[in-house]
């Protein structure tokens, strides 16, 4: 007999969540680095000790499950669409390589 070896898997957990989180992920230190006055490449971004990056992520954080998570996107990115053009600038070098 064969059984899922990940609790995702018999637990029903639908993996597009993970998807999701992660282009969510990108989008965020987009964001984040540019709360923080980042210049140049956003794979190059450090938000350590920015303390305007960290009053937005305290800020989004806040709402708890009190809000649907469109508002907490909105409150650190400004924007209540989810887009996955962060991920494809912070991956754009490495494009380039080949």
């Amino acid at each position: 007999m064969t059984r899922g070896r990940k609790y995702h898997i018999p637990g029903h957990t639908p993996y597009m969540r993970y998807f999701i989180a992660h282009i969510l992920q990108f989008q965020f230190h987009k964001a984040l680095c540019e709360a923080a006055g980042h210049q140049g490449p956003l794979h190059t971004c450090s938000i350590y000790g920015s303390h305007e990056a960290g009053a937005k992520l305290r800020a989004a954080l806040a709402l708890g499950s009190s809000q649907p998570w469109p508002v907490a996107l909105e409150a650190i990115t400004g924007s209540r669409h989810m887009t996955a053009d962060a991920l494809l600038e912070y991956f754009q070098p490495a494009s380039e390589l080949s």
